[in-house]
């Protein structure tokens, strides 16, 4: 397979997984009562609109990145508290990627061995899809602003730790490139995206056998 048709693979499963973790991002928000999303027109299913540079480039040659962000007002949220909605829909993101890589190891676990090798292309595009996503969802879940991790953690954290989260909130940019820039999020990320592929494919193998 060549150079160029694996990038296109590689570009079409980021722009989809870019694309449904933003989205489910806004659709949990509006569901919570904030319109923010749906108002700017960012709840939606276009990856145009969801697409950041940065994170588009990061993703297409170090399987992990991010979108640009959906917009969130909790001000805005009428059926929970601040908190608890930021947590829910900061969740929302890295938890549809996980079902995008649950669902794409139960489809590769229903296919023949001698159906995937007969389909190179088939194989190759469900391989990238399965990796970016668990890359995606694990990089983001990193407690470092302005990642999902972080709201996530803001969410669970008890009050009195609120000053310290609001420093990291100052200087998180800096500390997530400087994780980029060493590779340190390598060795957070691959061994927590390799045991969640390998217990979806033990999982597939109790389903399928």
């Amino acid at each position: 397979m060549s150079f160029l048709i694996e990038k296109l693979l590689v570009l079409s499963v980021v722009m989809v997984s870019l694309t449904i973790h933003e989205f489910c991002h806004g659709l949990v928000a509006l569901s919570l009562g904030d319109k923010t999303a749906k108002l700017q027109g960012r709840l939606s299913l276009n990856p145009i609109k969801h697409v950041d540079p940065v994170g588009l480039l990061l993703l297409m040659v170090a399987n992990f990145g991010w979108a640009k962000p959906v917009p969130v007002d909790p001000r805005n949220f009428t059926k929970t508290d601040i908190y608890t909605g930021m947590l829910l829909t900061a969740v929302a993101g890295p938890m549809s990627n996980i079902l995008l890589v649950f669902l794409g190891v139960m489809t590769v676990s229903s296919m023949s061995g001698a159906f995937l090798q007969a389909h190179e292309l088939v194989w190759t595009f469900l391989s990238f899809f399965i990796v970016i996503n668990a890359n995606l969802a694990f990089f983001n879940l990193l407690p470092v602003p302005p990642l999902d991790g972080s709201k996530i953690l803001f969410g669970i954290l008890p009050k009195r730790f609120y000053n310290i989260l609001y420093m990291m909130d100052r200087y998180g940019g800096l500390l997530l490139m400087l994780l980029i820039v060493t590779g340190g999020t390598r060795y957070i990320i691959q061994p927590l995206s390799q045991g969640i592929i390998s217990a979806f494919f033990d999982l597939a193998g109790i389903i399928f056998n």
